[in-house]
């Protein structure tokens, strides 16, 4: 599977701290996958091998039936492992080129980007989409760097292939984003946070 803008469109990124207790992610992924997500990436930070894989092959499995591809934050070798459909690896994790060595052609490869120059330089390596943030900071990560709109902009004209915009996006702000030149937004506090998910992407996806 290959990506294009129209899969880019409603990125969802799992956060398990927006669980409730004795919850899993399988429900609330479903939740936003039956409301119309057109991508889902699984991101763990701090949980064990043996606990990724096992979540990965879970989600895969839920996003096939929704036709809906998984990506795996920054672990090409768990992706392989669980059959997932891609990974997305950021400036400080393995090269673009290692994990489409590891992956191969058919899956999808994300590369993120804060400026023109390394963008260009995602692409030139094989990326076939670019996360860009943080675009109005972000509640998941800390002493994140900023992205200015005008930045944004800029990146979307240099490059091809698609741009998704991340860092901090919801209702209230996504239409600043209107004109940046994006084929869609990653989500996660906006989405996972949401006490009526299904309304959340279907406001979302109008917007």
């Amino acid at each position: 599977m290959k990506t294009d803008k129209k899969i880019m469109k409603l990125y969802a990124v799992t956060d398990r701290g927006w669980l409730k207790p004795g919850e899993d992610l399988s429900g609330p992924v479903e939740e936003l996958l039956k409301a119309g997500v057109t991508c889902v990436q699984l991101r763990e930070k701090n949980a064990a091998d043996d606990l990724f894989v096992r979540e990965a092959v879970t989600l895969k499995a839920l996003c096939s039936r929704y036709d809906v591809p998984l990506i795996i934050n920054d672990r090409p070798d768990i992706a392989l492992k669980a059959g997932a459909d891609g990974v997305h690896v950021g400036l400080s994790d393995l090269s673009i080129e290692k994990a489409r060595q590891m992956l191969g052609e058919d899956s999808i490869i994300g590369g993120s980007a804060h400026n023109v120059a390394e963008a260009l330089a995602a692409q030139a390596a094989g990326a076939d989409y670019i996360g860009c943030g943080a675009v109005f900071g972000s509640t998941t990560k800390q002493d994140v760097t900023m992205l200015s709109l005008e930045e944004l902009k800029a990146i979307c004209g240099a490059v091809d292939i698609p741009v998704v915009a991340i860092g901090g996006i919801h209702t209230g702000n996504f239409h600043l984003l209107s004109g940046t030149g994006i084929s869609g937004i990653a989500v996660i506090s906006a989405l996972f946070g949401a006490e009526d998910k299904a309304e959340a992407v279907k406001t979302l996806l109008q917007l």
